[in-house]
């Protein structure tokens, strides 16, 4: 077999190794470059002859995230033309294997489907799936809404109508799916059974996507990690728009903006969007409710039955917000009031304020660990922002999913070594668990290695995969609001071993925050 399969677009060949099939940089979308730029993805451009399908795309432009600068690998190409996927398939033999489609994270303005964290070879070969990552539009040209960019009577990919704005990056994801329902047979795989995961803005993709109608049939099973369900109003995300193109010196046409180098483009926003993930502040950009693509929150969205069909399987690592604390030098210094200030920005109220920090602090003395303002810090953001709106869609989507359709919770609790282990169990750290990248040249210094750390892995591959397959993981108790039963990866208290079944882990916390997370000012 000499592994040339045909797409939309032309005849493509991949490079077989250790038994595995992989195909990097396929277009599934052509260039939105020029008069393509804040427009919906459009088919790719038909080449002649065989591509040869050997080595990654260019990525989105950017500047580097957090966790690329830590993991620094090698210098890829950035440009507007990027809108390409790459798969690993054990086998081009009509085998219908269950598909994994990962969307990667990097607060919608960085990151690529090509991070070594996310090689699918991995998780294909040992499951017996085919994996699926991709590229898609970020930051300005990917999440830049306001209605000056509206423009009604586009169609895209299959000659749909297009309407709404700003949700560029969003619909270069469902082309994938789309590309995915037509050519993942000749890969080996079954589109029929397609399971979308994604991390961080990765998972809110994923969550966003279930209550979008363009989406609807293309997955039919979904995993959010590490990925809160919010979205950016109309009003807020046009707001940002003025304030990022205002930086620009221009009007906010389309005419105008079209001229603008792309690398303006990215430095107006590099410095204001680092910032802002490093202290929480809220996202630069993110999907938005533009009436279009996006009619509603995604929790709500879930909550009316947008997904009642579609199985979840979504959670968080214990410390989200430590990964962002290593890169706040304000935080050493961190005291009471300027907690208790921090703590205002998102619940203005003072009384609620100072009950949650109490809560949390008592919760932590009963347990034995530090209630430094630091940590209380992590602790506070890492629940208010990741984990309470995760078991809020959990419980969304648990009251109204149909019978034999389940939701099924995790929580990620080993620890990072990086930075004398200062990270703790952090955002992303669980990445390379999933798929099987701890072993990976610079990885192991920020997942940790040994016997354990691969038992670790295995043991999530190995559930991921059965999800994937079946819809359901293996001995894990399916969600409900009351019980809240939930899987724990890594170390436990008073328990040995590295998976746990354990219901309300650190229930403290939420029992703290919940009465008042309707306070919770989202920006």
């Amino acid at each position: 077999m000499d592994g040339v399969v045909e797409v939309q677009g032309g005849r493509v060949r991949g490079v077989r190794r250790h038994g595995l099939w992989s195909y990097s940089g396929i277009p599934y979308a052509a260039s939105p470059e020029g008069p393509r730029r804040w427009r919906p993805p459009a088919p790719p451009e038909p080449w002649t002859g065989i591509k040869e399908c050997k080595s990654f795309g260019p990525i989105a432009p950017q500047s580097p995230g957090v966790l690329e600068m830590s993991l620094a690998g090698e210098p890829e190409e950035h440009s507007e033309d990027c809108l390409s996927l790459n798969v690993w398939t054990p086998g081009l033999d009509g085998g219908r294997r269950p598909v994994m489609v990962w969307v990667h994270g990097g607060s919608f303005v960085s990151g690529s489907g090509a991070g070594s964290l996310y090689r699918g070879g991995m998780l294909a070969r040992e499951g017996d799936v085919v994996v699926v990552t991709f590229n898609y539009r970020l930051g300005m040209l990917g999440f830049l809404a306001h209605p000056a960019l509206e423009d009604e009577g586009q169609t895209w990919l299959h000659g749909e109508e297009w309407s709404g704005f700003g949700n560029w990056g969003l619909a270069d994801q469902v082309a994938v799916l789309q590309w995915v329902r037509d050519h993942i047979a000749g890969f080996g795989g079954d589109p029929g059974n397609v399971t979308l995961f994604g991390e961080s803005a990765g998972g809110m993709s994923v969550a966003a996507l279930l209550g979008v109608p363009a989406a609807r049939g293309l997955f039919h099973r979904a995993i959010v990690e590490s990925g809160p369900p919010n979205v950016h109003s109309a009003e807020q995300a046009s707001k940002r728009a003025e304030e990022l193109v205002g930086d620009l010196g221009v009007p906010m046409t389309r005419e105008a903006l079209e001229r603008v180098p792309v690398e303006n483009l990215v430095r107006a926003a590099a410095d204001l969007g680092l910032q802002a993930t490093r202290d929480l502040s809220g996202l630069l950009v993110t999907p938005v409710v533009d009436g279009g693509l996006l009619s509603a929150p995604p929790d709500v969205e879930v909550a009316s039955g947008s997904a009642s069909g579609v199985p979840l399987l979504l959670g968080t690592t214990r410390d989200e917000a430590a990964f962002f604390a290593a890169g706040n030098a304000k935080l050493s210094t961190l005291d009471d009031e300027g907690l208790r200030r921090w703590v205002m920005r998102f619940v203005p109220e003072p009384n609620a304020t100072d009950t949650l920090i109490a809560g949390v602090r008592e919760a932590r003395l009963g347990r034995g660990e530090p209630v430094t303002p630091r940590d209380l810090w992590v602790a506070i953001s890492t629940d208010a922002l990741f984990r309470v709106p995760t078991v809020r869609l959990a419980d969304a989507h648990a009251a109204v999913a149909d019978p034999g359709v389940g939701t099924y919770c995790y929580l990620f609790t080993w620890e990072s070594p990086a930075f004398g282990g200062v990270l703790g169990s952090c955002h992303a750290l669980e990445i390379p668990f999933v798929f099987g990248s701890v072993h990976n040249p610079g990885v192991e210094g920020f997942s940790g290695g040994g016997e354990e750390a691969f038992a670790l892995s295995a043991a999530m591959r190995r559930d991921w995969v059965a999800f994937a397959r079946s819809g359901a993981p293996q001995a894990w108790p399916a969600w409900d609001p009351e019980r809240r039963p939930t899987k724990v990866f890594g170390p436990w208290p008073g328990s040995a071993g590295i998976e746990h079944q354990v219901e309300c882990p650190r229930n403290e916390e939420l029992e703290a925050l919940e009465p008042i997370v309707s306070l919770v000012v989202t920006r």
